[in-house]
């Protein structure tokens, strides 16, 4: 049943901030209850799945329709010390994709190793995951910068990594084909100024970037350059989540990329993100806050183009209009505080995958 509360006034950005305005034909309201798919746990004991996406085609090792699951933490449940990706059938196979250490002696990712929420598959089944690895005694790292993004191929194998100033804490990412190559918008984390080590009590100023990519076949796809097209939003440490900050980040059918920022509980709007060349700071722009959202984290686009939202703080998801009307909201997990964090629409529209980390699962609520 859809609660009905009052609406909320409207921003100075003509935004109706925590408008709630349901409709019977949003996305999550054709939903039906979830259940689970699969284990997303491997032979080593990794842990808390972060990171989701859809193989689009069968190659190598990677199966079309399947689920790709990053693990951030170890068989210790230590956080930000996550190696593998693992795969799961709609029937729920499990397998291995990678397990990602140690690293080729050719590549490097400052800090070390811990698999994010960063995924993506590029053209030609190269798979592109973000590390945000933990520092001494399961703390942030202090490395500066910290984490990279690392490419393997198709059979899960480590082919180079990216890093520079502006890959820094990569904790989430979309993509969007060019033609030529690829577009990468990440939301970084540990955006430091240089010789800086250690985040403040206030947080650091963190960044969403734009990473271009190239790519020809038979090659491994090349970092071409980064942009940073948003600035100021704030990451803060967390005893829980390990650190919170700008998380799930995707791009609507307008062009404007949606950013979900869990402290200040909203998701903010960076317009003509492919394109732009100067960075848009926090602030600017607003989608929507308050009202369902919950300390947003994983962002994914329904089939009708509104922005599905998934809560850490109470197991829901939350169905944005391109206009930023909260639309429906949908309880995924009973008092499901910590349990969610990415999701992505299921082949053909029927449904949204998510991780469940309460579970350690890869779970689904199908179409009614």
């Amino acid at each position: 049943m859809v609660l009905l509360v009052p609406v909320a006034s409207i921003g100075l950005d003509g935004i109706a901030d925590g408008s709630i305005a349901p409709k019977p034909t949003a996305f999550l309201t054709a939903l039906g209850k979830p259940h689970q798919v699969g284990s997303t746990v491997p032979a080593n004991g990794d842990v808390n799945p972060y990171g989701i996406v859809v193989v689009p085609s069968a190659v190598g090792t990677l199966v079309k329709g399947d689920t790709l699951v990053s693990n951030f933490n170890d068989k210790a449940n230590v956080q930000g010390t996550g190696t593998t990706i693992v795969q799961v059938s709609p029937t729920g196979t499990f397998s291995t994709f990678a397990t990602v250490a140690p690293l080729p002696t050719s590549s490097a990712c400052p800090g070390g190793i811990g698999l994010t929420t960063a995924l993506s598959v590029l053209p030609g089944g190269w798979v592109v995951v973000g590390s945000v690895p933990a520092g001494p005694g399961g703390a942030l790292p202090l490395a500066n910068p910290a984490g990279c993004l690392i490419v393997l191929n198709s059979h899960g194998a480590v082919a180079e990594t990216w890093s520079n100033k502006n890959i820094n804490g990569p904790w989430d990412m979309t993509e969007e084909a060019t033609g030529p190559g690829v577009n990468l918008f990440v939301s970084n984390v540990l955006s430091r100024p240089s010789g800086v080590t250690k985040t403040p009590p206030s947080g650091d100023a963190s960044t969403i970037v734009r990473i271009g990519v190239s790519m020809v076949a038979g090659q491994a796809p090349k970092m071409t350059g980064s942009t940073v097209i948003g600035s100021g939003y704030i990451s803060k440490a967390n005893k829980a989540a390990f650190v919170q900050g700008p998380t799930g980040v995707v791009l609507g059918a307008n062009g404007t990329l949606y950013v979900a920022e869990t402290v200040s509980n909203q998701v903010s709007e960076i317009p003509n993100a492919a394109t732009r060349t100067t960075a848009v700071a926090d602030g600017t722009s607003t989608l929507s806050s308050g009202g369902w959202l919950n300390a947003p984290l994983g962002l994914t686009l329904a089939p009708n183009g509104d922005v599905i939202v998934m809560n850490a703080n109470d197991g829901n998801a939350v169905e944005i209009s391109p206009q930023g009307h909260q639309v429906a909201k949908k309880t995924l997990v009973p008092k499901g505080s910590g349990d969610l964090f990415a999701a992505a629409v299921a082949p053909g529209g029927q449904g949204l995958l998510f991780v469940n980390d309460g579970t350690n699962a890869l779970d689904m609520a199908t179409m009614k």
